[in-house]
């Protein structure tokens, strides 16, 4: 099978931009064995001398620099260099992966540098995988665990990637100062060869992820949305209670509160009114509530992992944080800013709120989009996590974003107010 490819000319800037994009992350990773979807990204930089010269160096040698990044559902490997070097570092990605065999010290020093990424990465850092689990149970944050990687043995390594690192699995996409025909032969050239024998190989997720957890039963009777006119305190809209867990060391006293995203394979329309809403609520309602109460003195919303939304498919997640004033008790705290969202589902935001908003998110985009190493990875996650969506292109996505109306965000918050949720208390951890 030919690795799919995905070209973007950008001509005048003398650069070129290529990433690796694997379906491959930590909802993949064996049972017992978490992190090794994170431990494998790590090997795929093998070090040596000479004609196996290690891959960073010989990329830095030709002025490029390379990185990785693994995800919950794939993992990128992305490289910037001189765009007259793109052939040698073509030929460097497909050797890597034509010769993908750790040794025993390789695995032993890698692990090392794993385990303490993952020792470095405090509550705060992985709230939103602790939360993104809570709702979705079997997600898989990256990171990994200590003593579950501590053992992992080269076969291991080894098996888990050839059964992931697969031609059928992966999508190479460039970007720059390039052309696409000549580039589509120097892929042809250096990949062809890039065969890995069968392997028993579970089905692609192309729908959905992990089930959403059940929620707790409602004690309203009915179980439907319904919005008052005026909503208070006292007048909270119904819809599905959402699930509280147990509370997580932080760094304050707070609530951590996770909404379930729109799945944009399914509702595009929707899933980016719900990233128009949170930047509404960011910036304005969110502040504003803060003004109102001394119950909170902290309150901001990301949407999307790590607040980069269509960095995954679904599950995805809009997470709220919360800062709770002494004596605020967590169910007082989720009144509060579930108030503040049934006020949008029931009036629309005013164009003076939502003119800034979608001003902020299309800047953002095309800043983004400046870079070609953002290109490269947005075009290799659009074709591999959301093949044939429409709008997931750095070109496309400020163009949705401006198409978005005030209405459309008033039924965005609707959905997130029924969609299921999930609480973490989160309790300052003492020193």
């Amino acid at each position: 099978m030919t690795l799919p490819l995905t070209v973007e000319e950008v001509p005048g800037r003398g650069l070129v931009a290529v990433a690796l994009t694997v379906r491959a992350g930590g909802d993949d990773d064996p049972p017992g064995r978490h992190g090794t979807a994170h431990l494998v990204e790590h090997l795929m930089f093998p070090r040596g001398a000479g004609e196996d010269s290690g891959h960073v160096a010989l990329v830095e040698e030709a002025g490029g620099m390379c990185n990785a990044e693994t995800h919950r559902d794939h993992t990128v490997f992305h490289t910037v260099a001189p765009a007259d070097a793109l052939p040698e570092i073509l030929a460097w990605e497909a050797r890597r992966l034509r010769r993908f065999a750790p040794a025993p010290a390789t695995v032993r020093s890698e692990n090392a540098i794993v385990a303490e990424e993952i020792r470095a990465s405090d509550a705060g850092t992985r709230l939103w995988d602790t939360v993104l689990a809570a709702l979705y149970p079997g997600a898989r944050d990256a990171y990994g665990t200590v003593a579950e990687l501590r053992d992992l043995t080269p076969e291991e390594a080894e098996a888990f990637f050839r059964r992931h690192y697969r031609p059928e699995r992966a999508v190479l996409s460039v970007a720059g100062d390039v052309d696409a025909g000549r580039t589509a032969e120097l892929v042809e050239r250096e990949f062809s060869g890039w065969t890995p024998p069968p392997v028993p190989c579970p089905a692609d997720r192309t729908a959905p992820g992990p089930s959403p957890a059940p929620a707790s039963a409602s004690p309203s009777p009915s179980p439907s949305f319904s919005v008052p006119s005026s909503p208070s305190p006292s007048a909270r809209p119904h819809g599905v209670t959402p699930r509280h867990e147990a509370p997580v060391p932080y760094h304050r006293d707070g609530v951590a509160v996770g909404h379930a995203l729109a799945d944009p394979r399914r509702d595009r329309g929707t899933y980016f009114a719900q990233a128009v809403l949170c930047e509404v609520l960011r910036r304005s309602r969110l502040p504003g509530l803060l003004t109102r109460t001394a119950r909170l003195d902290a309150a901001t919303v990301r949407c999307g992992y790590q607040g980069q939304w269509l960095a995954s498919a679904a599950p995805d997640l809009a997470l709220v944080l919360l800062g709770r004033a002494p004596g605020t008790g967590t169910d007082e705290a989720v009144g509060l800013w579930r108030d503040t969202l049934a006020e949008l589902a029931a009036e629309p935001p005013g164009q003076e709120e939502l003119r800034p908003a979608l001003a902020v998110l299309r800047a953002a985009c095309h800043r983004q989009a400046d870079s070609l190493t953002a290109r490269a990875v947005t075009h290799g996650r659009a074709a591999l996590l959301f093949p044939g969506l429409d709008g997931t292109g750095p070109e496309t996505i400020p163009e949705h974003l401006a198409a978005v109306t005030a209405p459309e965000v008033s039924a965005a918050a609707r959905a997130l107010l029924t969609a299921p949720s999930t609480v973490r208390t989160l309790e300052r951890a003492t020193p």
